[in-house]
């Protein structure tokens, strides 16, 4: 496990953050198609955290993306980076997840975040932060629409519908799961979106949610249980 070291850089209020994001902003990468599903890694990252005790972990799961068996996985503790505020939870949770990221023993390949890209107030969430932090490709897939509107797709499995912010398409609604409310997924960096949809497809055989999300969930909860224990 890695302890986080907030960078010293780092943001310190809502203004500061804000404009960060927009000069990131200008970086993203949304013209490449991505790496093929099924092929290399695929890593899953998420967060926990301890409220009381102002704690942030992290995990980072890499499974190989065409059998889903899990490759490597490493995790990251440390404090809470910023305050919580709407539209700016990155700024919470990279330095943990970063770290975690760094010390995997093998590259990542696709990166899926538990939570969105384009799908943004701002249009840059956490997958497309990481993206250009780090250069990899990333992907956003997130339980709910936020405060974006879709028509519900159809029921078979694979079926999709624009997640719209206005008339902006700025992800799709997929259905994983026969007839089961579907997920929400946007592009990040370096991915385009029915590249990004394909991937979603490829790690949910069995559940709504991705496997990397569902393995990478479960080992923060994990790291932040063992923190504390005795």
């Amino acid at each position: 496990m890695t302890t986080v070291r907030i960078p010293e850089d780092w943001p310190a209020t809502e203004e500061e953050a804000r404009a960060v994001q927009d000069e990131l902003r200008t970086r993203l990468i949304l013209d490449e198609p991505g790496p093929p599903p099924g092929t290399g890694h695929v890593t899953g990252v998420d967060v926990a955290y301890d409220d009381e005790r102002d704690v942030v972990a992290a995990a980072a799961v890499v499974l190989d993306a065409s059998s889903l068996d899990v490759v490597a996985e490493a995790t990251a503790v440390g404090r809470v980076s910023f305050p919580y505020v709407p539209g700016l939870l990155a700024f919470r949770e990279l330095p943990a997840v970063l770290a975690a990221l760094d010390a995997l023993p093998c590259p990542p390949g696709l990166v899926v975040c538990d939570g969105y890209g384009l799908a943004h107030p701002r249009r840059f969430g956490l997958a497309g932060h990481l993206g250009v932090l780090t250069g990899l490709p990333t992907i956003g897939v997130a339980k709910n629409p936020f405060t974006f509107t879709y028509d519900d797709p159809d029921a078979p499995r694979g079926s999709s519908s624009p997640l719209l912010a206005g008339t902006e398409e700025v992800g799709r609604a997929l259905r994983t799961r026969d007839a089961v409310k579907p997920v929400f997924v946007s592009v990040g960096h370096r991915v385009t979106l029915p590249n990004a949809c394909a991937h979603t497809l490829a790690l949910t055989p069995r559940y709504r949610l991705p496997e990397t999300t569902r393995r990478a969930d479960a080992l923060c909860r994990k790291a932040l249980r063992e923190t504390y224990s005795v």
